[in-house]
């Protein structure tokens, strides 16, 4: 007989991709069925059935940060959305459910809650958003990716450090066994060095900016990949022209890069925002970066998750107030240059990462829901 575990992560990457390494964790025990609840506009409407899930859709409602007659709206729709949670747990009756916040899982949170299921919430940044701090008051287990979090939910001694889950095909990959394919299938000389720049789907204009200013000052020999999301990817490409010389570092420039386990095989250093769901990636596969963190995240916490990884000696931080071609160059320099260097950041990134977090989170949810543990497969 098959039970189902309801799966709720979506509306960014950074909610989908966790809860889509969870669900593959879960599909292969056993008896047991993901089955993903999400909003039918958003990002996971594709990738849920895409991956092979059943997706069940609600009218999730986001909380206006500022005051405004959405505002008056939300506890109407916020009431809706938790009655059509109760309906799928109705119909699907599940084991327990699991979720990675934000707007999209609260309304499963509470209506878990109120029908007595058994519920785990993943916590990816180090300061927690606000539908997990409330949520935490009614979940067995509450699964955080950095450490320092758990002293910020109301009921620490319910947190677990599991890490932040990651797609199966990063945690397999074997950068130094496919650098040398990788490079070639990007259009890379496999023998230089390799700089991967990136600031997510959309991009990051400072980052943009400040690697074409720090271009003359990096040394090489040297080749970049510089993924400049979509809406910057005209004005990078203007910026570069002028600056790219015939005895320059060579610059591949994409607007996106749809095979990400190809660029992090062929990266030997990496700059980027400083995300839950980059940084897992980063450490689950050794990438010496540098974060720059996107200033504007609530609460400030990307600043908080660059400092964590740092502070192990797996990443260098520049704010991107800081940002000049000048700082960027310095703080690359030491890792293009020296191998040595390179490698000692390597290994602090991975003794950080957690590869096994999509595992743990499954096994605790599983837990919860009485099911054999099978979570570490």
């Amino acid at each position: 007989m098959t039970r189902t575990i309801l799966v709720a992560g979506g509306g960014t990457a950074g909610h989908v991709f966790p809860a889509l390494a969870v669900a593959a964790e879960l599909a292969a025990q056993p008896g047991i069925e993901p089955v993903f609840v999400g909003v039918d506009d958003r990002l996971e409407a594709r990738l849920v059935p895409e991956a092979g899930y059943r997706l069940h859709t609600i009218d999730a409602v986001a909380i206006p940060r500022r005051p405004s007659a959405a505002l008056l709206r939300v506890p109407s729709r916020l009431r809706a959305a938790v009655r059509r949670c109760r309906e799928i747990i109705a119909e699907e009756e599940p084991l327990a459910a699991v979720t990675f916040g934000g707007y999209v899982s609260f309304p499963l949170d509470r209506a878990a809650h109120r029908a007595g299921v058994p519920l785990v919430i993943h916590e990816q940044n180090s300061i927690p958003g606000l539908a997990n701090r409330v949520a935490a008051r009614w979940a067995d287990h509450v699964a955080v990716t950095f450490p320092g979090s758990a002293k910020r939910f109301p009921r620490e001694e319910r947190c677990v450090v599991t890490g932040n889950p990651v797609r199966a095909d990063l945690v397999a990959l074997d950068r130094a066994a496919g650098r040398a394919d990788a490079r070639t299938r990007l259009g890379l000389d496999p023998e230089v060095t390799t700089l991967l720049v990136f600031g997510g789907s959309q991009g990051a204009e400072s980052l943009n900016r400040a690697l074409v200013a720090a271009y003359p000052r990096l040394p090489g020999p040297l080749q970049i990949v510089h993924a400049t999301g979509r809406r910057g990817y005209d004005d990078a490409v203007e910026r570069w022209e002028p600056v790219v010389s015939e005895d320059g570092p060579r610059v591949t420039t994409v607007a996106f890069i749809d095979d990400m386990a190809a660029a992090y095989a062929a990266a030997d250093v990496t700059v980027c925002r400083s995300g839950a769901t980059s940084i897992a990636e980063l450490t689950a596969l050794g990438i010496p970066a540098v974060l720059v963190p996107y200033p504007h995240a609530t609460a400030d916490h990307q600043t908080e998750n660059a400092r964590a990884l740092a502070a192990a000696g797996g990443a260098v931080t520049i704010a991107d107030e800081e940002l000049t071609g000048a700082s960027l160059a310095e703080a690359l320099t030491p890792l293009l240059a020296d191998p040595a260097a390179r490698r000692e950041m390597s290994r602090n990134s991975r003794v950080f990462g957690r590869p096994d977090a999509a595992a743990q989170v499954a096994r605790l949810t599983l837990e919860v829901a009485g099911a054999p543990d099978g979570g570490g497969s």
